[in-house]
């Protein structure tokens, strides 16, 4: 776009309200002004949006891949191709998620994410943006371990095991990591993770609720997907699914595709937690995007059917959804629209600790935008005060 354009007459999602007839302005990368929408600004280029909802771009902080493209195996051609196709699909910025592998296999990984970051700050492109990455994992619990392979899972014995994990060579790129905290040195883990500036997430775990409280106090404040790799929520032992209910310091993330969680449990979630504290992942592998098939992911066969994945074990092996979809089933079950905007976007901001640039619609943050019709479909994104997609 130009140096400066005018978003005019749209409903704007900002993170306490709706603006029903409002205009921005963006100069550059920046949202410098939200205004009335009959403001014109004279001579400035405009994009008319006759009404349709304007949000701040998702975040996808846990997803694998799509279009064909995997995280541990994508070069920076393939994660600029997944992050074309997560563009179209209202995502903004992105966190490419590894499953437990052996070294190399991790540092070949990053390699091509360290390249992809360079040239994205080199030469922006309006593709979603990788902004870190998430490790799943090594170190979880291996009776915990829904899709991930058990060989590939690690003990904490003495920070030589963390540092044999490559990490991200640009300073502001964030990393975080799903920990079980039960695990031999689990604790000590989350201490160093949170000195060296990780967020930690605990998942893939059977943690009893007195340890999960030694891992709260260690720094670790989050959950992934909130009861999937989880026990079952116990009357005598609320294990990992009571204790994230009853505590409203953390925050958690959820699968909403149906599957992974019945929708009815969404809204028993929510509840509880409310949208202050959920933010919304895709889970994405992959075949997101591909279609009904078998594909071979992760060393193994993984079979998609109606929406469902599978592996050999009968196991879920991550989801087919884009963020897109799991804000539409949320839409639908009776969410409004801030409380959309703030668990797709401004929760994980805050999460990584990003939010004083990203994740919601105000003046002097980042101009990374996703407008939605009337039926939620992607009409226009916005990355960087870039067009990425315009559906016209």
């Amino acid at each position: 776009m130009e140096d400066k354009c005018l978003l005019r007459d749209a409903r704007l999602v900002l993170p306490d309200r709706v603006i029903d007839r409002g205009s921005l302005l963006i100069q550059g990368d920046r949202i410098t002004q939200i205004l009335a929408a009959e403001a014109n600004y004279g001579d400035l280029p405009r994009i008319e949006l006759g009404g349709l909802t304007l949000l701040p771009g998702f975040i996808d902080i846990h997803t694998h891949g799509a279009n064909g493209i995997d995280t541990m195996d994508a070069s920076a051609a393939g994660l600029e191709k997944a992050g074309a196709f997560l563009a179209e699909h209202g995502v903004t910025s992105w966190l490419p998620t590894f499953v437990p592998d052996a070294a190399e296999r991790y540092q070949r990984a990053i390699d091509g994410i360290n390249e992809f970051m360079e040239r994205q700050a080199e030469n922006p492109r309006a593709v979603a943006r990788v902004i870190g990455v998430h490790y799943e994992g090594p170190f979880v619990n291996d009776q915990q371990c829904g899709a991930l392979h058990r060989e590939h899972f690690r003990t904490f014995k003495s920070i030589h095991d963390l540092d044999s994990l490559p990490v991200l060579d640009r300073g502001a790129a964030v990393h975080m990591m799903t920990v079980a905290p039960e695990i031999d040195g689990g604790i000590e883990l989350i201490k160093e993770l949170t000195t060296r500036g990780f967020v930690v997430s605990i998942g893939h775990t059977r943690a009893t609720a007195e340890v999960l409280d030694q891992a709260l106090a260690a720094g670790a404040r989050h959950m992934t997907h909130f009861m999937n790799a989880m026990p079952p929520l116990h009357h005598r032992a609320p294990g990992p699914v009571g204790w994230g209910l009853m505590h409203d310091e953390v925050s958690c993330d959820l699968i909403a595709d149906g599957i992974h969680l019945a929708p009815s449990i969404l809204k028993l979630i929510l509840r509880n937690k409310t949208s202050q504290r959920i933010s919304l992942i895709s889970d994405a592998i992959a075949a997101t995007g591909l279609g009904d098939g078998e594909y071979e992911i992760w060393g193994e066969q993984i079979a998609v059917k109606q929406g469902r994945t599978r592996n050999a074990q009968g196991s879920i092996a991550g989801s087919v959804i884009t963020m897109l979809d799991a804000v539409r089933l949320m839409s639908q079950l009776g969410f409004s629209d801030p409380e959309l905007a703030r668990m797709s976007s401004l929760n994980p901001a805050r999460l990584l600790g990003i939010d004083q640039d990203y994740g919601s619609i105000e003046e002097g943050k980042r101009a990374d935008l996703v407008v939605l019709d009337e039926k939620l479909n992607v009409q226009l994104t916005i990355i960087g005060g870039e067009i990425a997609l315009s559906a016209a």
